[in-house]
């Protein structure tokens, strides 16, 4: 970080926290998870312990009431030592922002001191086989009978899925409505007719557990449903709205890890008698990669400081967060390899995995083509 932000005394006290996790929790063990595909609770535990889990959960339900720019220092240092690490983290944040904004009284009671206290993992369950970008496509349907919801379907590709606690499912309660039928639900892991179907193999963020998730009468009562029948996909969008800017975050703690990664290389690496560093080609890399991440740190923390201003219009924004800073770590990670060289090919130096790790950015909360058609829409909304 080459630009120097006036943090509050608690939000130094934050990053320290995290990157003691980081280098105590993540750092020796990344690499590893990475290889083997391995989920492992210890860092989760960890930061639970230290109340992390409640970063955006308000005081009066356990939490510690910060907001969204708190929120993102927090993935963005994480993200530094392992994104798949923070993606678990991160998808608990999505999963609890529905009941924050929508939930009755009744439901924050319930299931927010739990959250905040990382003792129940939550999960944001949109997505479905033919339900990607077009996320009105959903085929999920939930019936009501008497004092339950009955529902029967299918989500994949579900962040979390098979560790959460609490899943946020996203169901057709009237398909004749079209997107005004759809509804949302909060599911338990234990509903009788709820199961966990396998464990995705993924290119990157292998620390992270995806799954598919199935619903076969899955019983669950009324009280369950989040706001009102009909709402689901306006629950869904503003949710998203709020995710996206952690999404940027993410990319903003991968790219610095790539170019410092990349950058000690260089100026160790001899080649015809001088660092590697020395040659104008190279150094002009890292001075564009350092002029990029610094452009998307300081968007990131603007944006996420105008949506804790209490701001409405925020899926404009949000989405040129998560555009930008996404296809930031997508170019520096792959600048990253090419100044390691064969190095930053082999999977024993860690470039390679940031450059995995940041593909799956550009695509998941919805693709960066989808983002770009927010943006677009929001422009014209902007400029009548």
């Amino acid at each position: 970080m080459m630009l120097k932000y006036p943090f509050t005394e608690e939000q130094n006290t934050l990053i320290d926290l995290v990157t003691q996790i980081g280098e105590e929790y993540i750092k020796p063990y990344a690499l590893k998870w990475d290889e083997e595909e391995t989920y492992d609770e210890r860092p989760i535990k960890a930061l639970a312990d230290a109340d992390l889990f409640g970063i955006i959960i308000p005081q009066e339900y356990g939490g510690l009431g910060w907001g969204s720019f708190e929120m993102c220092l927090a993935v963005e240092k994480l993200s530094y030592y392992c994104a798949g690490i923070t993606t678990i983290y991160a998808a608990s944040f999505l999963g609890s922002y529905p009941i924050i904004l929508f939930g009755n009284e009744e439901q924050k009671k319930k299931y927010l001191p739990e959250i905040a206290k990382g003792k129940k993992i939550c999960a944001f369950s949109l997505t479905e086989p033919q339900a990607g970008s077009d996320a009105f496509a959903i085929k999920t349907i939930a019936k009501k009978e008497k004092d339950y919801y009955i529902l029967n379907g299918m989500k994949h590709f579900i962040t979390n899925g098979g560790i959460a606690d609490i899943y946020i499912v996203i169901a057709m309660t009237d398909p004749a409505k079209g997107a005004r039928g759809a509804s949302a639900f909060i599911v338990e892991k234990n509903d009788p007719g709820f199961s966990v179907g396998k464990k995705e193999k993924k290119l990157g963020l292998r620390a992270s557990v995806t799954t598919e998730l199935f619903f076969n009468d899955c019983k669950i009562p009324k009280d369950r449903l989040l706001g009102k029948e009909g709402m689901g996909f306006i629950i869904a969008l503003k949710t998203l709205d709020f995710g996206r800017c952690g999404v940027g975050a993410q990319a903003l703690g991968i790219a610095q890890a790539a170019m410092e990664v990349s950058l000690k290389h260089a100026t160790s690496r001899i080649q015809f008698g001088q660092p590697i560093y020395n040659f104008q080609a190279v150094s002009h890399t890292f001075a564009e990669m350092a002029i990029k991440i610094e452009a998307a740190r300081a968007l990131v923390y603007n944006a996420t400081k105008y949506i804790d201003s209490g701001a409405k219009d925020i899926s404009g924004i949000s989405s040129i967060v998560k555009c930008f800073a996404s296809d930031v770590a997508m170019w520096v990670t792959e600048r990253a390899i090419q100044m390691m060289g064969g190095f930053g090919y082999m999977r024993d130096y860690p470039v390679q995995k940031y450059f995995r790790d940041a593909k799956c950015l550009q695509i998941y909360e919805g693709t960066n083509e989808i983002q770009r058609n927010i943006i677009a829409r929001e422009l014209i909304k902007y400029y009548k």
